[in-house]
């Protein structure tokens, strides 16, 4: 068990020869390529990484493809050369300190199984090459395969296991080390859905049992949501927002957090506009002025807003659909409703926008449970509470 600390920590990945050289222009911005930025010493990966890891807390690095979230794993456990910062675990800065003596143990996306060893011997290699007596090996090998349900397959090879069980091995062989700190990159990404359901239970299950530091790496939003006490959210190499997941949703520090967080994403209305009346922000869309609560009114006072066109963030499981008789509301037209057994993802055209809606079916009247008509009207509410604010400029929240 320790506490994992990056401070400044930068990775860039030098220029091939003849890159680079050009000369730029003076006051001429970096050139980016794939939204990395370039610079005269090589690609940013990750710029500017900051983050103190309590001992045993679960923190779960998520983002697109290319963010740079396997790169700031891949240098804490010194698999990658840190260009810039420093990596300290346990209080010791461990940038010179190969692999092997930081007393860390990582579970790969493809696994790292020796296919000519079994089950057995796949999980007891380190503990041979430490030169652990035979008794004590055994003791580790059979409590982990325990706590995993894998004794049954110890005398198996790989090619023998599915692909949730190839990946209770890798998991296994890991926690036979009785590292100070578990890292994770993408372990569940080869698996079919139902499987990865699975294995996010079993490795919630397991934290509680081992009890130590894990850093986890995914693509996917709902292992980010479901498994993490924090998640760091990157994007192009930079932390876009570190909170909880319930704080990531509820409160998403710009556009892309609360697009990227949350199933369906969230709508966007980015020709709302902000008006200040009587001291009062409300946000008029489409003709029709929207109140805000009074937490957002604070935020909004705090953020020192500017009336203007702003853009409007409202998640899917927070708009209704509503009657005549409601005041506040848009209306919009039935492109898609898609079944989704509880509830109804309902795709409409709102002023040229698509707009999604999830409806759940119990509120539904009988003719509406089976979905909606094509080019049918509603009409969509949304509560004073759940509106979100964006810098139309920026992107920034401003509540």
């Amino acid at each position: 068990m320790a506490e994992v600390i990056l401070k400044d920590v930068m990775k860039i990945y030098p220029n091939a020869p003849g890159e680079g050289k050009k000369k730029k222009k003076k006051g001429e911005e970096p050139e980016k390529k794939h939204n990395l930025q370039i610079t005269e010493r090589g690609v940013v990966a990750v710029q500017q990484f900051n983050l103190s890891i309590a001992d045993k807390e679960f923190i779960v690095l998520v983002g697109p493809s290319g963010c740079g979230k396997s790169t700031t794993l891949r240098m804490i456990a010194g698999l990658e050369e840190i260009s810039e910062g420093e990596v300290i675990i346990d209080g010791r800065v461990v940038n010179d300190v190969p692999p092997k003596d930081r007393d860390i143990a990582m579970v790969f996306q493809n696994y790292a199984l020796y296919p000519h060893m079994t089950v057995y011997d796949n999980m007891a290699f380190s503990l041979k090459l430490k030169k652990v007596d035979k008794a004590t090996i055994d003791q580790k090998v059979r409590e982990a395969a325990e706590i995993l349900d894998i004794t049954q397959y110890l005398d198996r090879k790989p090619k023998a296991l599915s692909g949730g069980q190839r990946q209770r091995v890798a998991i296994g062989r890991a926690i036979v080390r009785e590292p100070k700190v578990f890292l994770m990159d993408e372990p569940l990404s080869n698996l079919d859905a139902k499987l990865r359901n699975q294995m996010r239970a079993e490795i919630i299950k397991l934290r509680q049992r081992i009890n130590t530091t894990f850093v986890y790496v995914t693509h996917d939003q709902t292992e980010a949501m479901t498994l993490g006490d924090r998640i760091v959210i990157m994007r192009d190499g930079f932390i876009q927002q570190i909170g909880t997941p319930q704080e990531v949703f509820n409160h998403p520090a710009n556009i892309f957090v609360a697009g990227f967080i949350g199933t369906p994403q969230m709508n966007f209305f980015d020709d709302a506009e902000l008006v200040l009346q009587d001291g009062k922000y409300c946000v008029n869309l489409y003709g029709t002025h929207f109140e805000l609560d009074e937490a957002k009114q604070a935020k909004l006072r705090e953020n020192k807003a500017k009336p203007g066109v702003v853009t409007l963030g409202i998640r899917p499981e927070h708009m209704t659909l509503c009657g005549d008789d409601a005041v506040q509301h848009v209306t919009g037209t039935v492109d898609v409703s898609e079944m989704m057994g509880s509830s109804i993802h309902l795709h409409s055209n709102v002023h040229g926008k698509d707009v999604v809606t999830v409806v759940s079916t119990v509120d539904l009247p009988e003719k509406h449970r089976q979905g909606f008509t094509y080019g049918e009207t509603i009409k969509l509410a949304f509560g004073e509470s759940v509106m979100h604010v964006f810098d139309k400029d920026t992107g920034v929240a401003l509540t």
